[in-house]
């Protein structure tokens, strides 16, 4: 089998549709290439381009600065699967790269599965067509995926959200906080920029302004900020600049243990805001990149929301500031909010807490069992992966 995976998060998600495929299948030799990270590589993935390849964001020179070298590596890549025949080809998330992938294969007879559906119902609705053309059968995070593929004639399944099983109900903050070395007596902030580059330019810098604006407040603020290793270099930089390297704990990837750790969490827009609810934090989503990407952006935005926790509930249940109303102050204070000790404050984390706890349940399902199920529909019983 074939598989591309793009940024960090789809790395993981990946990686659990590996052990699951593995473990349906246990008595055969599963041989998976193609584009992925860390986590896959774990799973005896092999990377034929590391997954951070593919992660851009953007429109218009931003990303038309590096669009030749990726759709080089897609036609290479496409080649070479036409040639070799994999049983299946999954493309994980990435649907700019992913969908042209796939209807490229899907003409040429190969089976093709996305797994996470493209968020239609959120902008980009054209994308159904795309959709359509390109998968023989789509994976879904969301329960309410199916019926709105269905209704396009797109065959899908839901799966659950893999990370509602990996991410405990009741998150245990001081377990993580002594793995960390953190003080339990004093609150945690975790900074989680994003993982593409471009975030760590339009993005962090706004992130680390907060940081030194909250100090001013709070003092014994502790803050600890994940790094992938390909943005670690940029990230060590910005923080020397900034004058906060004594002051920020650097950890090198695990975002999970920092969300565990954090009473509330100063975060990029994407699919760590859904991690950030699953762990039941409070957390301010933002958001900043090139105003001409921006402009791009909001016209093909369908709802009001861009975070994945306010867009599942259809309502501002967290903060969302984003480009110019992302400045230190505002940022800061929002952050500030959710750290109060009156009633309102109280009141306000305990409401969240209910709601993401109803959310976490909503996504849980035997997401290995239940995907590995749907790709031995696309496929046929007997053949070998």
């Amino acid at each position: 089998m074939a598989m591309v995976a793009g940024e960090a998060s789809s790395d993981l998600l990946a990686s659990l549709l590996l052990q699951g495929v593995r473990q349906h299948w246990p008595q055969t030799a599963i041989h998976a290439h193609g584009i992925g990270g860390t986590h896959m590589q774990a799973q005896g993935f092999k990377a034929q381009w590391p997954s951070e390849r593919l992660a851009v964001h953007g429109y218009n020179w931003e990303v038309f600065k590096r669009v030749a070298g990726l759709l080089r590596i897609r036609r290479t890549l496409g080649n070479q699967l036409l040639h070799q025949r994999p049983d299946v080809f999954i493309g994980v998330d990435a649907p700019d790269f992913n969908l042209g992938l796939e209807q490229r294969l899907r003409q040429h007879g190969i089976k093709t599965v996305h797994f996470v559906c493209p968020s239609i119902w959120a902008w980009r609705p054209e994308r159904v067509h795309a959709i359509r053309q390109a998968a023989s059968h789509v994976l879904c995070l969301f329960p309410f995926e199916p019926a709105l593929l269905a209704e396009h004639g797109i065959a899908a399944t839901f799966v659950g959200h893999p990370l509602a099983n990996v991410i405990p109900l009741q998150p245990n903050a001081a377990a993580a906080r002594r793995q960390l070395q953190l003080r339990e007596d004093a609150p945690v902030l975790a900074v989680l920029p994003g993982s593409r580059s471009s975030e760590v330019q339009y993005l962090l810098p706004r992130f680390l302004h907060a940081v030194q604006w909250l100090l001013k407040k709070i003092p014994e603020l502790q803050i600890v900020l994940p790094a992938v290793p390909a943005r670690e270099a940029s990230i060590r930089q910005q923080l020397q600049a900034s004058g906060l390297t004594g002051r920020v704990h650097l950890l090198q990837g695990q975002s999970h243990l920092a969300l565990q750790a954090c009473d509330v969490t100063l975060i990029a827009s994407g699919t760590a805001t859904l991690e950030a609810a699953l762990f039941k934090r409070p957390m301010v989503i933002s958001y900043a990149m090139h105003p001409a990407s921006a402009w791009w952006m909001r016209r093909k935005q369908m709802q009001p929301w861009i975070g994945l926790p306010n867009i599942l509930f259809r309502d501002f249940v967290v903060p969302e500031l984003l480009q110019n109303a992302a400045t230190p102050e505002a940022l800061g204070q929002a952050v500030l909010d959710w750290l109060g000790e009156d009633g309102t404050a109280q009141q306000r984390r305990s409401t969240l807490q209910r709601q993401f706890i109803e959310l976490h349940q909503s996504l849980q399902a035997d997401t290995a069992h239940a995907a590995a199920q749907a790709i031995e529909k696309v496929l046929s019983h007997d053949a070998p992966l």
